[in-house]
């Protein structure tokens, strides 16, 4: 199944998907930032819209992948979910990039299997006081060797998913901390096919993405739309004549409204429908047939989120 803020559905009712958007951002960092210090309905009005507009395009399903205490709130992603017709998954975990400044100062203190409790608990009885439950973990590490608070959200996102069967989506984008990550979660038991390299597009190494690939790691490319229609084209190709079509993520880590800016700084939202209105075309005109772009954006999301325990 896929959990989504409304409830479970089934893999095939997810249909067309983007896979790593965002609804909301916070960016005053973990031990500032207060949920609920911004008008809900304001939120809802500045980015029903976007949402609308992929439901025209035969979207059916929408991940928002930012985390607890960088702007997380399901009570906004379900009135959207409602409001729009869009299956809306939300994620548990903790954000370790950009220096930390997402993890709050008691999660250091924290042994792995605490902090994994703290998301296990969420899966089992609901996020901040609701029934909605997670879809999925989110997670991220800064580049190069993982650091000593990276290293234990990785493993307690192994923790967490082979008790929850949570996918792990892990903001990487650089090959030393992409390889390490990878390297962590199997030593603990958790098979790659769990495991969702998060802005592989980042990885400078083709070869280091393909390798990923082939240990089984799903390969996502989501900065569609802020690099340039032939990098990313060149690139999709490229993955696919390297038989990898079945691995294959896709989307544009766009958005957002942003939490302190005049409404949300609504004239800066970067839109969700690049992929459909742009990509996709250059891409049949490079002799990709419907069948693949449905593989891409419907089958390969139902297949990467779909929640069940996969061992090494």
């Amino acid at each position: 199944m896929i959990m989504t803020v409304k409830g479970p559905i089934e893999e095939t009712s997810l249909g067309k998907a983007l896979v790593h958007e965002h609804i909301i951002c916070d960016f005053s960092g973990a031990d500032t930032t207060i949920q609920g210090g911004y008008d809900r309905e304001d939120v809802i009005r500045v980015i029903l819209p976007f949402l609308k507009s992929i439901k025209d395009y035969s979207f059916s399903s929408f991940f928002d992948c930012t985390p607890k205490y960088i702007g997380r709130d399901v009570k906004v992603l379900y009135k959207l979910s409602e409001e729009s017709g869009i299956n809306i998954i939300t994620n548990t975990g903790y954000y370790g990039a950009a220096n930390d400044k997402f993890v709050p100062r008691f999660v250091h203190d924290l042994r792995e299997e605490e902090i994994a409790r703290l998301w296990i608990d969420e899966w089992k009885n609901g996020i901040d006081g609701t029934t909605i439950k997670p879809g999925f973990i989110k997670t991220g590490v800064d580049p190069s060797r993982l650091s000593e608070i990276d290293k234990k959200l990785i493993v307690a996102s192994a923790i967490t998913h082979l008790e929850t069967g949570l996918t792990i989506a892990c903001h990487t984008g650089e090959e030393v901390c992409a390889l390490e990550v990878f390297e962590t979660v199997k030593e603990l038991g958790v098979s790659p096919t769990a495991l969702i390299i998060v802005h592989a597009d980042s990885i400078e190494d083709k070869n280091v993405i393909f390798r990923l690939a082939e240990e089984g790691c799903w390969i996502e490319y989501d900065s569609i739309g802020s690099k340039s229609i032939e990098f990313h084209v060149r690139l999709i190709v490229d993955t696919i004549e390297r038989g990898f079509l079945s691995q294959l993520l896709l989307s544009h880590d766009a958005g957002w409204y942003t939490v302190g800016e005049p409404r949300g700084g609504e004239s800066k939202i970067r839109p969700y429908t690049y992929i459909v209105e742009y990509l996709i075309p250059r891409l049949i005109k490079e002799g990709l047939e419907e069948e693949t772009i449905t593989n891409i954006l419907v089958d390969n999301p139902a297949s990467a989120f779909s929640i069940t325990v996969r061992k090494s």
